[in-house]
């Protein structure tokens, strides 16, 4: 089937290790199908598309998607601007005199909420326009789909960066007995919870997590390590950067956290930071605290084998879906199996996904909410591709001592 015009996509929202892959299998399944007059790139997301700057993406070869694919970050470029109506009515008719008949947009929950404003606007003048979302979100929060490209990846980091981390703990328990270990996480806990995957014993680090799907005070953190440490004499937490207590408020810095972004979303900072003047007030323990920031998301070192091949897959659904003469829709992974683990591409109305959230499921939470359960890690290790963590070695010698005189 041809398709006239030309196809126009763009990156949007915290860029992850594996986001360029989705922009690779775009540009190659759409220059393969040969349907397009040309394939073109908005650079820094709907931003870049008002201010137009645009690249044309057709002639690029091969090789260079081959390398940008293992690449990190947004190679166009992203940003999460909010179009008004206003901007949202240029775009439309920048789209029509430039005779662009599809936009595919790679972004999570946000970025589906722009595809679907467009696509609704579009539909409301009568213009022919195809427009697709690729799924991409560390948060691993979007409905309908069973994971999100670049969830496998950052779960991958936070799992190895805990059991690191919890080996620099090990080490020192006299000098620094507490570690808290802030990660990435809007209203989801998907990203804290996959810090549990290295546990291979029950006193395995880390010993507590906590969620935003499950509100504590700082009085209740505080007496879970003061718990642990009495129990083990060491106390690895990890918590996600948003954590608020039941009334809402949150544990970040109030000085540090006045900033939005563009969807209204509240930069909150130094939440573990928070809690390690807190522990030493209140419990006289020392405690540091580790906070990977972008590098999680970013990491292309601990990047999940499954995650590259899947978010490279929906980029070209996305592209098959539209020359079907699909609209409105985003692309989903199915899963088939979890031994052996298989996936495959769907779809679903974005009006089922746009400011819609998935949360942690309770089933995936132990009772008290400070651990995950089995049910989970059989959820998240296959996304973490056939060789997922490594296997860290115990010194377990028999004990001797100096004896008697």
């Amino acid at each position: 089937m041809t398709m006239p015009g030309k196809l126009l996509v763009g990156q949007a929202g915290g860029a992850t290790a594996v986001i360029n892959c989705s922009l690779a299998g775009v540009v190659q399944e759409a220059v393969g199908s040969g349907g397009f007059e040309a394939v073109w790139g908005m650079r820094r997301g709907a931003e870049g598309a008002l201010a137009g700057d645009l690249v044309d993406l057709t002639s690029i070869p091969a090789a260079r998607w081959s390398e940008l694919a293992a690449t990190p970050g947004a190679a166009l470029g992203s940003s999460r601007h909010r179009l008004t109506v206003d901007e949202a009515e240029r775009l439309l008719a920048n789209f029509r005199r430039h005779d662009i008949r599809t936009l595919i947009y790679i972004g999570g929950n946000d970025s589906a909420d722009t595809v679907h404003r467009l696509a609704t606007m579009a539909a409301h003048r009568g213009q022919d326009l195809r427009t697709i979302a690729v799924p991409k979100t560390i948060d691993n929060d979007l409905p309908v789909t069973d994971h999100s490209p670049g969830y496998g990846s950052i779960a991958r980091y936070v799992a190895v960066a805990t059991m690191d981390s919890a080996q620099d703990t090990a080490s020192m328990p006299t000098m620094y007995p507490v570690k808290f270990i802030e990660v990435m996480g809007r209203d989801a806990g998907w990203v804290v919870a996959a810090s549990t995957l290295g546990k291979r014993e029950p006193g395995d680090a880390p010993h507590l997590i906590y969620v935003p799907e499950r509100p504590v005070s700082p009085e209740d953190v505080l007496a879970d390590v003061e718990r642990v440490y009495r129990e083990r004499g060491q106390v690895v937490a990890v918590l996600v950067e948003t954590l608020r207590d039941p009334r809402g408020n949150p544990f970040a810095d109030p000085d540090l956290s006045e900033e939005e972004d563009a969807f209204g979303h509240r930069l909150l900072r130094g939440t573990a930071d928070t809690m390690c003047r807190l522990v030493q007030k209140h419990l006289g323990l020392r405690s540091r605290f580790d906070k990977p920031g972008s590098l999680q998301r970013m990491s292309i070192g601990w990047a999940s084998a499954v995650d590259l091949a899947e978010a490279e897959e929906v980029g070209r659904a996305a592209v098959r879906l539209a020359v079907e003469g699909q609209t409105d829709r985003m692309i989903t992974l199915v899963r088939d199996g979890d031994n052996p683990y298989a996936c495959h591409t769907a779809s679903a109305p974005l009006a089922l996904i746009a400011n819609q959230q998935q949360l942690l499921p309770d089933r995936f939470l132990t009772p008290d909410g400070r651990g995950t359960t089995d049910d989970f890690r059989r959820y998240a290790l296959p996304l973490l591709g056939p060789d997922p963590l490594p296997r860290y070695g115990r010194l377990a010698g028999a004990p001797v001592g100096w004896g008697q005189g």
